[in-house]
């Protein structure tokens, strides 16, 4: 199913009601002020199985029934949640085999969220009897539109069932306990297994140096949640199978791989909450669009923004206001890469417990009149004004990889960085350089195919798996462009350092050996100096680079910049090499963000890859695009509290929306945080 939700743009907030039944009139009160803000879908159920069974066996949807009747007669759709994220006392005390181990191999108490054991038959089985009685009752309420599956999986449990899991796991990857002991080379300090049921967890006052068993432990911790999540949905599908499923996402989170979980869920959907004004929104900007495009390619088709604030986030260090104008830009943000909705968590301030305080559409004094509930208002009437974008998808020429499990290695590595090894921070150093020019990116990780891209850049791409080192040569033989970094072509998919050169397989297609990495102590850097043009002359003169520094061995690849300091001085840091049909260059550093800037202007230019728009923009201003078959809608974002001019386009372009709508469509200077959108055909 390749749902997109493209009939309309979808504006809406998790929704909470169990908390207010004592009190009718609010809930009359929230469907008017729903109307008001143009909201047309909520997500309920999340938290609410103490009220959907209060007792074991025993269930109360009478007042779901009201609630979701009373939202559909007035043109409220309903995204309906399975409420596995929250266990009811009755199920923990009970079966307390439910409730998770912590890595020390302590049992929970009763509390927090997600704090229950996947592998449990007991929770299992309990999650199946209320999502089958749910969706008996519900999956073809005309009202109801999506399973919402679950709220943020996340965690691991360490108890016995687990334990067994694990080792079941572990058998069917490896078969023999000797081949184990190979893969996780675990002669070394004479820790060999003797049999599969010797082996534990990571612990922290047992084992957890192997770092393969560290690398499968996550594997299994991931591929048990997939499972767990697909238990759910086997249980509410037969009732609708044309029912669609989704399961939110979190922010780079690190527990799970969300590309395997993509043929799972019919529509992807994430949970935003950036940290406005602590830092340059710009950065804090183009970090929020990374986030955005990465969910945007797990099923590269629109997603669903299911949770943003449109004011504060209580559980952040600082929780601070949006200033005008944010929220309305950084909701237009996330449609602008491809979501087909802004939902807030929450609606309705609740009165106590722990997100008392986090923002919400309506606040404890009940009032309308607010200045977040007018930008929430606003910005519903802005979505009902462009329902043609929800029809329309993202198009790139450039893929970056970015894998969940060589980020796992590379953070568990021991060297040559044993903190800040940067893989987030060098991953989102290429994809700014692109945005920053309106060139749209997808992600990919190394299980996807790289056919359709002009450029394929592979950060620190530590591990090798899934053959992917065939691929990129594959790709550069039939004519791409490939940037590899430092810290490339490494181990192998567990764990095992490569015998022979460095990068692994991918030697002749760079032209060039990695012999030795150099660890910079945070206070030192190097530089890169500039000895040859790549185009046109745009990287010049010198770089500061900085983290770790790849000293190669040229074998036919041609010295583009070279270390200005230390015993490698003269050595090539930047090398362009011609294989095949392709060409495949390799950075050595981390550089600052101009080198980035200045290099892929060059691809660019080389390469005459798409931009959203033919102009130059101010460096708070970015640009990128959703096209339908035959149109093209760019959103001009102004991440900065001064106004930005920008070059006034020609006629081919039309002004559709602003999200300062008191200014006139004429003008082409954007205000303090406001987004510009203008169509033209393709």
């Amino acid at each position: 199913m390749t749902l997109q939700f493209s009939d309309r743009l979808l504006h809406g907030a998790d929704y909470n009601p169990e908390q207010w039944l004592h009190d009718p009139a609010i809930l009359a009160r929230d469907i008017e002020y729903m109307k008001a803000t143009n909201s047309n879908v909520m997500s309920i159920g999340m938290f609410s199985w103490a009220k959907l069974e209060p007792q074991e066996g025993v269930f109360d949807f009478e007042w779901m029934d009201n609630i979701i009747n009373s939202l559909y007669e007035n043109g409220i759709s309903v995204f309906l949640s399975t409420p596995s994220g929250a266990r009811p006392m009755w199920l923990a005390k009970k079966y307390p085999e439910v409730l998770r181990v912590a890595p020390n191999r302590q049992r929970n108490l009763f509390g927090a969220r997600h704090n229950h054991c996947y592998t449990s038959p007991v929770y299992r089985e309990k999650i199946g009897i209320i999502n089958a009685k749910l969706a008996e009752r519900y999956a073809k309420h005309p009202g109801v539109k999506l399973w919402h599956i679950s709220n943020e999986y996340g965690g691991e449990c360490h108890c016995d069932l687990c334990q067994e899991a694990f080792r079941g796991w572990l058998k069917e990857k490896y078969g023999t306990i000797e081949e184990l002991n190979m893969q996780w080379w675990t002669t070394f300090w004479s820790h060999t297994y003797n049999d599969f049921s010797d082996v534990e967890s990571p612990a922290p006052h047992g084992e957890n140096a192997i770092h393969g068993m560290n690398l499968d432990w996550k594997r299994f911790v991931s591929d048990q949640t997939q499972d767990f999540m697909n238990h759910e949905i086997a249980a509410v599908k037969p009732y609708n199978t044309d029912m669609p499923i989704t399961a939110n996402f979190m922010y780079y989170f690190n527990g799970l791989n969300y590309f395997k979980f993509k043929n799972d869920v019919d529509i992807i959907s994430w949970d935003n909450y950036p940290t406005w004004h602590k830092t340059d929104d710009f950065a804090i900007g183009l970090d929020t669009a990374m986030m955005h495009d990465l969910m945007r390619s797990i099923k590269k088709q629109p997603f669903l923004l299911m949770e943003s604030t449109p004011s504060s986030t209580n559980w952040q260090s600082v929780s601070k206001l949006k200033k005008p104008g944010m929220h309305l830009l950084s909701s237009m943000q996330a449609i602008a890469h491809g979501s087909n909705s802004v939902q807030y968590f929450q609606w309705r301030k609740s009165r106590g417990s722990s997100e008392k305080l986090h923002g919400a559409v309506v606040s404890h004094n009940d009032r309308s009149d607010t200045r977040v509930f007018k930008e929430v208002a606003q910005l519903g009437d802005l979505l009902t004004r462009l329902p043609d974008i929800a029809a329309s998808n993202t198009h790139s020429e450039v893929a970056i990889v970015y894998d969940w499990e060589n980020k796992w290695a590379v953070e568990d590595s021991q060297g040559p960085r044993n903190k800040n090894m940067g893989y987030i921070e060098e991953v989102q150093a290429h994809y700014r350089a692109f945005t920053k020019q309106g060139i749209s990116v997808d992600f990919i990780d190394m299980e996807c195919e790289l056919d359709g891209y002009k450029i394929v850049v592979a950060p620190m791409l530590y591990m090798l798996r899934a053959g992917f080192e065939q691929k990129m040569r594959k790709f550069v033989e039939a004519g791409g462009t490939l940037v590899t970094t430092y810290w490339t072509g490494m181990i192998n998919e567990n764990d095992l350092m490569f015998m022979g050169d460095a990068p692994h397989g991918l030697t002749d297609v760079l032209g060039l050996v990695s012999e030795e990495i150099d660890g910079l102590y945070d206070h030192e850097s190097n530089a890169g100096v500039v000895q040859q043009s790549l185009s046109t002359g745009v990287l010049s003169g010198s770089y500061s680079c900085t983290m770790l520094c790849d000293l190669v061995h040229l074998q036919g690849a041609e010295a583009i910049v070279t270390y200005k300091d230390d015993f490698y001085a003269g050595r090539a840091v930047l090398t362009r090499n011609s294989f095949a049909k392709g060409e495949a260059y390799h950075i050595g550093s981390h550089f600052e963000d101009s080198f980035y800037d200045d290099f892929y202007r060059e691809l660019a230019h080389k390469l005459t890859l798409e931009t959203a728009l033919p102009v130059q923009l101010p460096s708070s201003v970015y640009a990128v695009s959703r096209e339908d078959e035959s149109t093209k809608y760019i959103f001009i974002h102004n991440f900065s509290n001064a106004a930005a001019p920008i070059p006034a386009l020609d006629e081919a372009y039309s002004v559709i929306a602003r999200t300062r709508p008191e200014l006139t469509q004429e003008q082409w200077t954007l205000a303090p945080y406001e987004m510009l959108i203008v169509t033209t055909n393709k």
